[in-house]
């Protein structure tokens, strides 16, 4: 008998070559476990969040002195701001015949003009280094440094020699202290809205926050009021020569005045709670995944908070610009319009807006007020609709050459730009948490101020230059106010509502009493969104009575709802049996009439049973 063959199974060489695959090393098996105790940890977290309650020592009652101070050293450096839009917008004129002197009056014009946008070419560096710097190091100290740079900037412009002394290096001069200031004005504007709507009361927010903006049409019209003044006194080649310098000059005192009041403020209540946090905050006794997670959330810098907040980057741009459009074309560029286009003297034409200025500073704290109760949408919505239905009568009533009919014209722009200013400084910060609110703000507001608010006069004069039409402006306003109409149905409703990122704040032990007691059936408080975005430290303590009721009346209706549901399955699952059933014994009658009373399978008249 011969011997079978020896077979052999076919092996890929390849195959046979290829080596076991190593063993996971100690240190890839180490990070796997880290990230699994991560993953088990930020489940725990989340349980945490759902269930904590609000807590009386949880809610922020502020102190009203503190609050007065707040206010106050804000306002001031405000004030410092547009009091050099007002001094500059009033005396573009002269300053293009000083620095430009053997140029033709438009190019002079275009020339003032367009040194005022260069200032807007920094805001946005400013914005974003002082922003970073304000969610570091703090608030107050970034805008006392801010408001220092702009007194001296301004007085640098006040002493700065003209053309006829220093030739060609007076307007680069004259450009370089510009762009100071608008470095420094991109850290204020931005520094000063998170500082006020960090400091206020929830209920109150609109129109503390409102207050702001009243301190930068005061500003405006303080600065305007002053060379008016001085226009009037002075006779017009003294007021051409030195008389302009004057109000630039006055610019340093005010600025000293203005330090002192910012210095004797404390930081935010928001900001030294994050910062605290992240300074004394103890690690947890946790692997070091786990530590990571328990640390409260830093600022972000600058590309992280791009790539976070781009969303709502790109609303507050938009926003701004609407705003900002038609709140320049009213501050800066109506004294050129009324001069240059509408034929108006130098002397009294830009004096009619000084009563339109007046008239929007007292308005925007009643709209900042009007916001609080009714909400910031429909406010915004209103003023993104008066611009697009007002600003060609507007422009009309301004080409009628009268002055009753100029004024009325002007305030029919009084309205829109309130509405605007009056919210936009209480809806902006609470678009961006706490930890990189200020570098948010700095980025989305200069942005857009320097793209549409300070080439805002540049951009009108020119297309009115281009054009040869005085209402070609109108349609610039109608265009950007269109496009914040739109803009405003991706902004969420903020009034009386806590900030991202920050507990409730309030005015007195008997609201704190109230928001605790009312946290269950409160609009315009959501817990669960609350504490989703509060510290990890804030959530992981151990459940207060309040909160273990709550917690056990919840799943007590979780339970009683699942067993109701359960009834109902059981019903539902008898009845398709016993149809089940039915519908058998139909079939099964049916077929032996057919079949003449045999059945063709067994068993056809037992009960199916459950299937």
């Amino acid at each position: 008998m011969e011997p079978k063959p020896v077979t052999r199974q076919y092996q890929n060489p390849a195959a046979a070559a290829r080596p076991a695959p190593p063993r996971p090393s100690e240190r890839v098996i180490r990070a796997e476990r880290r990230v699994e105790r991560a993953r088990r940890e930020q489940r725990r977290l989340a349980y945490l969040r759902r269930r904590r309650r609000l807590r009386y020592d949880d809610v922020v009652v502020v102190e009203e002195a503190a609050l007065r101070r707040a206010i106050l050293g804000s306002v001031v450096g405000n004030i410092m701001e547009w009091y050099d839009v007002g001094v500059y917008a009033y005396v573009a004129v002269l300053v293009g015949r000083a620095f430009l002197p053997d140029a033709s009056g438009t190019a002079q014009n275009l020339f003032s003009l367009a040194v005022f946008a260069v200032t807007f070419v920094a805001r946005p560096l400013g914005g974003i280094v002082l922003g970073q710097l304000g969610d570091r190091l703090g608030r107050k100290e970034v805008l006392a440094f801010t408001l220092m740079m702009m007194a001296v900037a301004t007085f640098g412009i006040g002493v700065l020699p003209p053309a006829a002394v220093l030739g060609v290096w007076a307007p680069v001069l004259l450009i370089c202290l510009k762009l100071v200031q608008g470095f420094s004005t991109g850290g204020e504007y931005a520094g000063a809205t998170t500082f006020i709507t960090e400091y206020a009361p929830d209920k109150r927010r609109g129109f503390y926050a409102a207050l702001l903006d009243w301190g930068s049409y005061m500003g405006n019209a303080l600065g305007a009021g002053l060379v008016t003044v001085l226009m009037i006194a002075l006779p017009p080649d003294l007021m051409s020569t030195w008389g302009w310098r004057i109000p630039f000059l006055v610019a340093l005192p005010m600025g000293g005045i203005a330090l002192y009041l910012r210095t004797r403020i404390e930081d935010t209540p928001a900001f030294r709670g994050a910062r605290a946090e992240v300074d004394d905050e103890e690690p947890a006794d946790l692997a070091a995944v786990e530590t990571d997670i328990m640390q409260p959330e830093g600022p972000l810098g600058v590309g992280d908070i791009v790539r976070t907040y781009w969303r709502e980057l790109l609303t507050a741009i938009v926003l701004v610009a609407g705003a900002n459009t038609v709140g320049y074309a009213l501050t800066s560029y109506m004294p050129t319009y009324l001069t240059t286009t509408l034929g108006y003297d130098a002397e009294h034409g830009p004096l009619l807006t000084l009563p339109i200025l007046v008239l929007v500073a007292f308005l925007v704290p009643a709209i900042g007020w009007v916001s609080d109760h009714v909400g910031r949408r429909p406010v915004l919505f209103s003023a993104a609709a008066s611009t697009v239905v007002l600003s060609v009568p507007a422009f009309r009533l301004m080409e009628h050459g009268a002055v009753w009919s100029t004024l009325l014209g002007l305030a029919l722009l009084a309205y829109p730009v309130a509405a605007y200013v009056g919210n936009l400084a209480a809806s902006l910060p609470a678009l961006f948490p706490t930890s990189s609110r200020y570098g948010g703000m700095g980025i989305s507001y200069n942005i857009a101020v320097a793209l549409f608010g300070g080439t805002a006069a540049f951009i009108m004069e020119a297309l009115v230059t281009v054009t040869g039409s005085g209402l070609a402006p109108a349609f610039w306003l109608m265009g950007t106010s269109a496009a914040a109409f739109v803009a405003i149905f991706k902004l969420r409703e903020t009034a009386r509502r806590p900030l991202p990122g920050s507990m409730p704040a309030v005015a007195s032990q008997e609201e704190v009493a109230e928001l605790v007691q009312t946290q269950e059936e409160n609009p315009d408080l959501d817990v669960g969104e609350l504490f989703a975005a509060a510290p990890a430290h804030l959530v992981d303590t151990e459940p207060t009575v309040e909160e273990a009721r709550v917690e056990a009346e919840i799943a007590s209706a979780e339970e009683e709802a699942a067993w109701r549901r359960l009834a109902h399955a059981r019903r539902a699952a008898a009845q398709a049996r016993q149809a089940l059933l039915a519908a058998r014994q139909r079939r099964d009658v049916r077929e032996m009439r057919e079949s003449g009373g045999v059945a063709r399978r067994p068993g056809r008249w037992s009960d199916p049973g459950p299937r």
